[in-house]
This record gives structure tokens, C-alpha cells and sequence, in this order.
């Protein structure tokens, strides 16, 4: 899925409310783009916090009625330096991408999209979709293993069972399940439902910060803490169980966790670098790959040679697809690395 934010900085961000223990992140509605456009719920990043271990981008979706949206049709957009984890609950979104890839994202299969060195692709929702809900996401990678080549990766978790809740582990481990998806960092994925009036105690690593995202509930965390659907809470390090307890109603929700990713990144559109200038020549490239802007540098014949080049960091697409999406306008000041959280 295409940030259709330029930059989030210049955008409101959710309301930040402090509860004992923990951090409530509030979502901001974003339209993908058109007047039919389905709109989504973004929890992260935010002015007061961009990072959760590496994960960098929360959009929660849906219920959405395609027949009046349109569902989701992003054409060909690029990505540098991160990974894209689709995740649905309905509907089905097919994917194409610049490695090769062709594929379907279903509801309780992990669809890892690991951009590297550099990928592009699209995102549409199938004809005989008629609801759309879900989740896609976004990991920074290392400085380490940001210029790996593209892959993709796909993985269907078995379900895991407790008393009163299930869960379904897509990365990393978590009550007793693995996923076999490789990660950059250490990452934790999980989907968890819980039953009306359940109460369940999760062990969790205390090296983690972690985020859950309520999709249906609400949810309390640690007895006396509720959480609306569509909000993000931020549990920082230190805990090393986590309590949810569900009300009259079932509730679903996404637990998210790693490490804190000490790096300091540049996010800006599609893309995530290290400093102005990466961001800069990303754009670029990406510019001149597509045809657009070519006063840049490049040239949309060059760039379309046949055979393999390096200059191609984006990959191909085969013809009879949609027209690309241009990189929208650079702001006039220099990109800032984002920090983990406001101090």
C-alpha cells in the first residue's frame, strides 16, 4: 500500500492520551486517493511516536463496502529500505510486484514484502470482493540489511487456542507458536480474538516494546485499562506478561512488538533512507524509471532497455499494467530523521 502523505510531519497526528503503563495512540483518517476512495485509520507513525521495534506504519481498513469505494486500487509505487506486512481479515487484494511476484492476500495469510535495495508494486481488491478489512504494515530495515535484494513471503499460521482466545502468530513467536518468516530484527505478529467475558495472560518478551492494535472490542489491558477498535497501545519494555480482558462483546486485535530500533530513519512517501539526500536520489531514480521528470537525470528510454540494469533499482512490470504512481513534490526544507518517540 502506497503513504499517500508526503510527509507525516505535516500532517495532524492522533491524539497521544498518557494511561498508567502505558500509551494511548489515537488514529487519523487518510483517504488512498480519489473521490470514491476507501479511507483508512493510521495509528503510526505519529508527532509522538514513529516506531514500535521496527515497525514504522500502521493502516487499519475497513469494514469497507467496495461497491461504494471502490475498494482498494493502488497502481505500481515504489519502496526502499523496509518491509510491507499485509494482513487481512475479509475481502482478498490481489498483488504484483517488480521481483516476480504474483499473488493473493487472503484473510489469516501473511503476505511479507521485503523492498530492500528497491521494489515496486501494486495493490488491488478483487472483483468479488464486497467487504475489505484488514491491516498493512510497515518494518524499517536495519542499515545492515537495507540494501537486500527484493523477496516476498508467504505463510498461512495454524491457529493457536487458550481458554476464551485464539491466536495466529505470522511473525515470530508468541504462546508456544513460530513462524518460520525470516526478519531483519526480532518481530512479533500476532492476531489475537478472545471471547466475551475472557481473561487471558500472554507471556511476552521483556526486551520488547510492544503495540496492540483494537480492531473489535473493546479491550482492557492489565484489568482496568480499555482500549477502543481503531486504537494503538504503546507498552514500552519491561512487561513480560500482558493481561486483555473482553467485556459483553468478542474482540480481535493485532499484538506487535520488537526490540526499540535505535537507528534514526528518514521516512518520506514510499520510502525510508538514512539522510535528505538518500530520499532525494530514491525519488530520482524512481522519476526517471517511469518516465516522469526527466530533467531530474535519466531518461524514460533508458531506463526501458531491454535486459537487466542496474539503474533499474524498481524493477520492471509487465506493460499491460496501470499507469505508475509519480512521486509527489519534495517539501521545501530538508528531510529530519525520525525520532523512536517525543521527549
Amino acid at each position: 500500500m502506497s503513504n499517500t502523505e508526503a510527509d507525516p510531519d505535516e500532517y495532524d497526528s492522533g491524539t497521544d492520551v498518557p494511561c498508567e503503563g502505558f500509551e494511548l495512540l489515537s488514529p487519523r483518517e487518510v483517504p488512498l486517493g480519489g473521490p470514491r476512495a476507501m479511507t483508512v485509520r493510521r495509528t503510526l507513525p505519529q508527532r509522538s511516536r514513529s516506531l514500535i521495534g521496527a515497525w514504522c506504519f500502521v493502516d487499519h481498513y475497513g469494514p469497507d463496502d467496495v461497491g461504494r469505494t471502490g475498494g482498494m486500487e493502488v497502481p505500481r509505487h515504489p519502496h526502499t529500505g523496509l518491509q510491507t506486512v499485509s494482513w487481512l481479515f475479509t475481502g482478498e487484494i490481489e498483488h504484483r510486484d517488480s521481483a516476480g511476484t504474483h499473488a493473493m492476500v487472503r484473510p489469516g495469510e501473511l503476505n511479507l514484502m521485503t523492498a530492500g535495495h528497491g521494489i515496486s508494486h501494486s495493490e488491488y481488491s478483487t472483483a468479488g470482493t464486497t467487504s475489505l478489512h484488514g491491516v498493512q504494515l510497515w518494518t524499517a530495515l536495519p542499515d545492515s540489511r537495507r540494501d537486500d535484494p527484493p523477496r516476498f513471503d508467504h505463510h498461512r499460521p495454524d491457529a493457536v487456542t487458550g481458554d476464551g482466545w485464539e491466536a495466529r502468530v505470522f511473525l515470530g513467536s508468541f504462546a508456544g507458536s513460530t513462524s518460520p518468516v525470516p526478519t531483519a530484527t526480532p518481530l512479533l505478529g500476532v492476531e489475537l480474538q478472545l471471547e466475551p467475558g475472557a481473561t487471558a495472560t500472554f507471556a511476552v518478551d521483556p526486551d520488547f516494546e510492544h503495540g496492540l492494535l483494537v480492531d473489535a472490542g473493546p479491550l482492557t489491558i492489565a484489568g482496568d485499562q480499555p482500549v477502543a477498535p481503531a486504537h494503538l497501545a504503546y507498552l514500552p519494555p519491561g512487561y513480560d506478561t500482558l493481561t486483555l480482558t473482553t467485556a459483553e462483546s468478542p474482540a480481535r486485535a493485532l499484538l506487535l512488538g520488537g526490540p526499540p530500533f535505535e537507528e534514526d530513519i528518514v521516512m518520506w512517501w514510499n520510502f525510508i533512507g538514512r539522510t535528505h539526500d538518500e530520499i532525494v536520489e530514491y525519488r530520482r531514480q524512481w522519476q526517471a524509471e517511469i518516465g516522469a521528470d526527466e530533467g531530474e537525470g535519466g531518461s524514460a528510454d533508458s531506463a526501458r532497455e531491454p535486459g537487466d540494469s542496474p539503474r533499474l533499482r524498481f524493477g520492471r512490470f509487465p506493460p499491460d499494467q496501470p499507469a505508475p504512481l509519480p512521486a509527489p513534490a519534495l517539501p521545501n526544507a530538508r528531510l529530519r530523521p525520525r525520532k523512536r518517540a517525543a521527549r
